[in-house]
């Protein structure tokens, strides 16, 4: 079977997952306040605000923040205040045409026009990285940090839409990447303020 078909029956599986997961978390005290724990590879754990919602588990985890008409459809799917904290199988499929996802190419599992996260309307379009470098996850664990520009256009390209900013977090080692879309407020903070056992 050629790669292009694995990786699209691998988004396809990472579609049918997206159920809530509250297997994962239960209420919690942490630093910087109460929260719900949600645990990942390696120990990492994250305390995640109250009103935050995780669906799925394993390689494709959506933690919605806000409005999400749709939780399970999938990675290119409905307009969703959210996030995405993927393993290894979503990093191995990750870059552009299904190739390896790396931190010097943003995170785009596709072959053609991704719809755009916050409009589906229209077509998505990352361009380069505005911002290069490493950010704490935990105490003595960094990540590779991207901001890449990107665009919102319609469909033949002749129009942007809107201009927003993909964040990534890449923990190589743990295989853990963090996908934001929606510049979600205290993200940063909750990833800074990650345990580790």
């Amino acid at each position: 079977m050629p790669k292009t078909a694995l990786a699209a029956a691998g988004l396809a599986a990472a579609v049918t997952l997206l159920i809530p997961a509250t297997a994962t978390a239960s209420a919690t005290a942490s630093a910087g306040g109460s929260g719900t724990p949600l645990r990942l590879r390696d120990g990492l754990t994250l305390s995640l605000p109250g009103g935050w919602k995780v669906y799925g588990k394993g390689d494709w985890i959506r933690v919605v923040t806000g409005s999400c008409p749709k939780p399970g459809s999938g990675y290119a799917g409905s307009e969703c205040d959210s996030f995405w904290i993927l393993g290894p199988k979503a990093i191995e499929l990750g870059g552009e045409v299904f190739e390896p996802y790396t931190a010097e190419r943003p995170f785009y599992p596709a072959t053609d026009v991704q719809p755009c996260p916050h409009d589906r309307r229209w077509g998505e379009r990352l361009g380069a990285a505005r911002v290069k470098g490493l950010r704490q996850v935990g105490p003595g664990h960094k990540a590779y940090y991207r901001e890449w520009k990107a665009t919102c256009v319609t469909y033949d390209g002749a129009e942007v839409r809107s201009r927003w900013i993909q964040r990534e977090w890449y923990l190589p080692r743990t295989k853990v990447l963090v996908v934001d879309q929606w510049n979600t407020p205290g993200l940063a903070g909750v990833l800074k303020r990650a345990t580790w056992r």
